[in-house]
């Protein structure tokens, strides 16, 4: 047996409580605060929490998404520890994957991408983008880091500008209203620190793979939605799950 993995899987299992306890608190109460029942809005005891224990007002069971973090954010940190992409230290995949993993929860959840979690995520993308990308030139990976982060957040930011035209366009013309939009000022800052992570000019490839996996499951949904006979026009999409899984395997398969 290797018992070097029981460090990972330490890690990984505290890791799946930091990420379960943020995506229930911030969205809520943009602190960190006590855990409530989504249902009764009871607070939970700590010993109750960190133990999956169901409400002890309301009598609920935690959501499937607390087990489900729980277990993917153990098991990921031994591939990463067992599987390393060189170059990559294991600490800085970590941190890493903990950040993507909590802004993807968060925007699948609620649609929403926090603006402090974006700064924190910017200040990390940036350091870990110039240790990717130096090689044997810091200026180097200073310059393609910070160029990535440019033009993605550039790009993004057009789409977005479109995409609230489109809405407002589409409005007028069926004289209706929506507090829908196409495309969050959230996903805008997460395209920026992913074109950080991959630089210039990976982030091209990056986007575009992100916007077609996105059109794709867009479709998909909106075909479902006229089958059953559910459809709603302007119905918003996550956008930030399909650019974690750009960089994601931009940085591990490609």
């Amino acid at each position: 047996m290797n018992f070097s993995l029981a460090i990972p899987l330490i890690l990984g299992w505290l890791s799946g409580w930091l990420v379960n306890y943020l995506a229930d608190v911030l969205p809520v109460t943009r602190s960190f605060s006590r855990p409530a029942c989504p249902h009764c809005q009871n607070k939970f005891r700590w010993g109750d929490y960190l133990s999956f224990s169901n409400c002890t007002s309301c009598g609920k069971q935690r959501g499937v998404r607390t087990l489900l973090a729980q277990a993917i954010l153990t098991v990921v940190p031994i591939l990463l520890w067992t599987f390393p992409r060189p170059g990559f230290p294991f600490i800085l995949a970590f941190i890493l994957f903990i950040y993507l993993s909590l802004v993807f929860v968060i925007d699948l959840e609620h649609r929403l991408i926090l603006h402090p979690v974006s700064l924190i995520g910017a200040i990390l993308a940036l350091g870990i983008g110039i240790y990717l990308h130096s090689g044997n030139s810091i200026l180097k990976g200073i310059t393609t880091t910070l160029i990535g982060g440019a033009v993605g957040f550039g790009i993004m930011l057009v789409f977005y500008f479109v995409g609230e035209w489109y809405v407002r366009y589409m409005s007028k013309k069926r004289s209706t209203s929506t507090d829908e939009v196409a495309l969050g000022f959230g996903d805008v800052n997460l395209s920026g620190i992913i074109g950080l992570l991959l630089g210039w000019p990976a982030i091209c490839a990056g986007l575009f793979f992100a916007v077609l996996a996105g059109g794709l499951i867009s479709l998909i949904i909106i075909v479902g939605m006229l089958i059953s006979k559910k459809y709603k026009a302007f119905t918003a999409i996550p956008y930030a799950p399909f650019l974690i899984l750009s960089v994601l395997f931009f940085l591990y398969v490609t």
